[in-house]
């Protein structure tokens, strides 16, 4: 009976808290009816409890699978951002995982899954002697819009694509674009907050706001020293020379295919003789075959009568270069005189009255460094000892792409691009070591020591509307005839290649 009365104050509480009307519980089978009801009740709630609990358990579980997926792919990526040539080493099939983790689209073979995810990564692939030379990984550096000058840090968020501008007076978010700018102006900043998400931060430090019409008239480098401005032909160019005064102007242009330039580039090799008037007009990676040169010198310029050319024939529509005089030579020699480096139409020389000229389109050391070997043991001292034994008769001077960003000015990133084609430390030494150390002088450095100019901006990322570029193309000569060039200029303006043209201006 104790019993019975405990069942039934045990239901009476139970539909009390359920809400239920309460009962008279005076039989006992209905007690034992009733008491068999809640307890299955009770089980039932309890059973739909843990298995929402288990799905709870189980969401965590895989949110945290999923983070450790996230966070080793990261990882794998910071690898590689690290030591690009991990990429060289995987197979197709991990390369095409790797795009998917991406977000890349990747498709092809390895050569360009291997192209794609460097872009992705930010390399900046350098299309030159037919393989591809590669910045530092890193991230975007576009400026964002200012109506005022400040200097500017740039900064991206990996998994958003966002890219935040930090000044000391202001924070904005905007897409990647560059805008006509003011008056450069340098400002300082002084402290910059990298969003928690972003997984590596790269500064851009850009004094003024980039133009549109003349990116080159502002600083953008990644390590700019105080006493650095960017270079601004319009106002740092010296005043003609008098009519009588005696000088050869030559100009010299890397034009990455000439028969692509002449075709459907916007701007000829004719207009830049109206424009320029030049004596001379040296040409580098023509990418001609010895069967097209008859046309393409008939076509090229009018009243340049004399006119030299040296093509590839070890791989055809590669390199090769040209002279084009309004003065007849002395003599004209093709190549250094070794048949090892003489077969890819790297050089022409020709002798005048009053010194030696060479046009010279060095060997890049390419895409994971293949050629570097080559380059700074064979090809530069073979040069350099070459200019040296024509000097002995008359002052020598090279121009030309020479493949090297010599000094950090000269590049605007060089600590993230230390182990690039054109910026290694075996590649400007040997500059240093072969050319500058023999006698003879980078004339636009001679002339310009503390200015930011480059000549060569790659094709992606917008590289020359955001002014992010290197100088890789020089007029050297020899020191007995330095102090007399008058001018050493390059034309940032003209961008039907991938290379401005340069100008030297030398008093005779």
């Amino acid at each position: 009976m104790q019993q019975l009365l405990r069942g039934a104050s045990l239901l009476r509480l139970y539909e009390c808290s359920r809400g239920l009307p309460i009962s008279n519980y005076c039989c006992r089978k209905l007690v034992l009816t009733k008491l068999n009801v809640m307890s299955e009740g009770i089980q039932a709630t309890y059973s739909r409890r843990a298995v929402s609990k288990n799905i709870e358990i189980k969401k965590d579980d895989q949110t945290i699978i999923e983070k450790e997926d996230v966070t080793e792919s990261t990882l794998e990526i910071e690898r590689i951002r690290g030591d690009p040539s991990m990429l060289q080493s995987m197979t197709v099939k991990e390369l095409r995982e790797l795009t998917r983790r991406m977000g890349v689209s990747g498709k092809g073979n390895k050569k360009e899954l291997v192209s794609a995810l460097m872009n992705s990564l930010g390399h900046e692939v350098i299309d030159k002697d037919g393989a591809s030379t590669v910045e530092k990984i890193g991230l975007s550096e576009v400026p964002s819009k200012r109506k005022g000058s400040a200097s500017v840090v740039v900064e991206q968020n990996l998994e958003t694509s966002e890219v935040t501008s930090v000044t000391p007076s202001k924070r904005s978010r905007t897409k990647q674009k560059s805008t006509k700018g003011t008056t450069p102006k340098e400002n300082s900043v002084t402290t910059v907050k990298l969003n928690k998400t972003s997984i590596q931060k790269e500064t851009v430090v850009v004094h003024g706001t980039v133009d549109d019409a003349e990116p080159w008239t502002v600083l953008v480098h990644k390590k700019p020293r105080p006493e650095w401005i960017p270079y601004n032909p319009k106002v740092m160019r010296p005043p003609p020379l008098g009519k009588d005064t005696r000088a050869v102007k030559i100009l010299s242009w890397n034009v990455n295919g000439l028969r692509a330039l002449m075709k459907s580039r916007g701007f000829s090799v004719h207009e830049l003789a109206q424009r320029e008037d030049f004596d001379i007009l040296c040409l580098q990676e023509t990418k001609m075959q010895e069967k097209d040169v008859e046309v393409i010198k008939e076509s090229l310029l009018e009243g340049y009568t004399n006119s030299f050319w040296t093509c590839s024939v070890s791989k055809l529509g590669y390199s090769g270069t040209a002279i084009i005089s309004r003065v007849k030579p002395l003599s004209i020699k093709y190549g250094l005189g070794v048949p090892d480096h003489d077969t890819e139409g790297r050089v022409v020389t020709v002798e005048f009255d009053d010194f030696y000229l060479l046009t010279a389109y060095v060997p890049n050391s390419g895409d994971g460094l293949k050629r570097l070997t080559y380059r700074v043991t064979e090809w530069d001292p073979c040069l350099g000892n070459y200019m040296k034994e024509l000097e002995k008769s008359k002052p020598v001077i090279l121009t030309g792409d020479l493949n090297c960003a010599h000094q950090e000015i000269d590049i605007h990133d060089p600590a993230g691009n230390s182990r690039s084609a054109g910026f290694t430390k075996e590649e400007r030494k040997s500059f240093e070591t072969n050319f500058l150390s023999k006698g003879f002088v980078d004339t636009f450095r001679k002339q310009h020591p503390d200015v930011v100019g480059y000549s060569y901006w790659g094709y992606r990322h917008n590289c020359r509307k955001t002014n992010r570029g290197w100088r890789l193309d020089y007029f050297l000569v020899s020191e007995s005839i330095a102090e007399r060039v008058h001018d050493s200029y390059i034309l940032p303006d003209v961008s039907a290649s991938d290379h401005s043209p340069l100008g030297l201006i030398l008093k005779l």
